[in-house]
Parts: structure tokens; C-alpha cells; sequence
């Protein structure tokens, strides 16, 4: 991605609130749905990539994970997140990074992903997303985009739509799907946008 991508976001947490965004979820009800069915131990690491400023880490706090990590392009969306938790912000992690850049320090149990990936619009930057995460995921594999349904922009950027079959042709090389779902996003401005959710399971190796 650019650095006008970066600016993009930063722009946009910077002058708007979680009401004026189609993205904002009052509860992200199929992340932690995928997220629960995993039976993980409270000390499992998860990262939220392109967290913006979603609740979806005030959740997993809730729930006892101790281990939680956020990514996301704009510093201005990560603040916003550590200002909302307050003291409990000193139990999260917060990096400032592209996706298509990200060098990890560790490896993540989970990689949840809510609207990101779709924002990938070039096969270069599809195959470094998926590198990256084949190297650096556990265990699970969490990712959410808009379906052929689904709008064909969003913030005023294009998007890939995807099926689930697509979806999972592009994880294939690393990742087993376990389910994928369908959901449809009530935004704040009363108008609905269609999603495709999927959930997979690392490759073992082949010895």
C-alpha cells in the first residue's frame, strides 16, 4: 500500500466517529462466535488486524484473553482504541503497520481479519498478506470481506468481493477451511452490507 493509503485512513479516524463509519458493530457477534469455537486457553495470542477502532478487543478482555494484539495502518485509529480502554489498554499491544509490511515478533494462535483483506486489490499484495500469515499463524485463520453481494467500495476505495469458494481457493496453499458463513452488517446508517466469513485451520507440515 501508499503512503496516500496510510493518510486515507489516519484522515479518517481522525475526523470521523464509530457513527459516521459503515464498518462500526456495535457487538462483532461473528468474530467472537468464530473465536469461541476454537475452546482456545485464555493465554492464546490473537491479533486484530486492521483493528480501526472496533470493540472487538474490549470483548476478548472481557472474556479473560490475556494476550491480544491490534495492527493497524492508522496510529490515529489505535489511539482512539487506548483512550476508550483506559487502564486496560497496559494488557494490549498496539502496532502501527501495513499489513502487506508487517514483520512479526511472534506467532499468533489467531489472526482475525474483518474487512481488511478485501482491501487488497493486487494479486502481489493477495500473495504477501498470505505469506506473511502462513508464516506467522498458529493455529487459526479468521478473515471477513465483502462478499459478490457486498458493496464494491468502501471509504471511497475500491475492494476484491469474494465468494467462499474464493476465498478459500486464495488460503488453500496454507490453510484448511474449518466454516465459512455469510452475514449481513446492519451499518449505522440503516443500510445493509452483505460479508462472507471464513474460518481455517494451519496446514501441518508434510514431512
Amino acid at each position: 500500500m501508499s503512503g496516500e493509503t496510510k493518510d486515507h485512513w489516519e484522515n479518517v479516524y481522525l475526523h470521523k466517529q464509530p457513527n459516521e463509519v459503515s464498518w462500526t458493530q456495535h457487538v462483532p457477534q461473528p468474530s467472537l462466535d468464530f473465536i469461541h469455537s476454537f475452546q482456545l486457553p485464555k493465554s492464546a495470542s490473537i491479533i486484530d488486524v486492521g483493528a480501526g477502532d472496533s470493540k472487538l478487543v474490549d470483548f476478548l478482555l472481557d472474556d479473560g484473553f490475556e494476550n491480544i494484539t491490534l495492527l493497524d495502518i492508522s496510529a490515529q485509529a489505535l489511539e482512539k482504541v487506548r483512550k476508550r480502554l483506559g487502564d486496560r489498554a497496559e494488557r494490549v499491544k498496539f502496532i502501527v503497520a501495513d499489513i502487506t509490511e508487517f514483520a512479526p515478533a511472534e506467532k499468533y494462535d489467531v489472526w482475525h481479519d474483518r474487512a481488511t483483506f478485501h482491501f487488497l486489490t493486487t494479486a502481489a499484495q493477495v500473495q504477501q498478506y498470505v505469506s506473511i500469515a502462513k508464516q506467522w499463524v498458529n493455529e487459526y485463520l479468521i478473515v471477513g470481506t465483502f462478499s459478490e453481494k457486498g458493496p464494491r467500495s468502501c471509504s471511497g476505495l475500491n475492494i476484491k468481493q469474494y465468494s467462499k469458494e474464493e476465498l478459500q481457493h486464495v488460503m488453500s496453499g496454507g490453510f484448511n477451511k474449518i466454516r465459512c458463513i455469510e452475514q449481513e452488517h446492519l451499518t449505522p446508517f440503516n443500510t445493509r452490507q452483505h460479508f462472507v466469513f471464513c474460518g481455517f485451520k494451519k496446514m501441518l507440515p508434510q514431512f
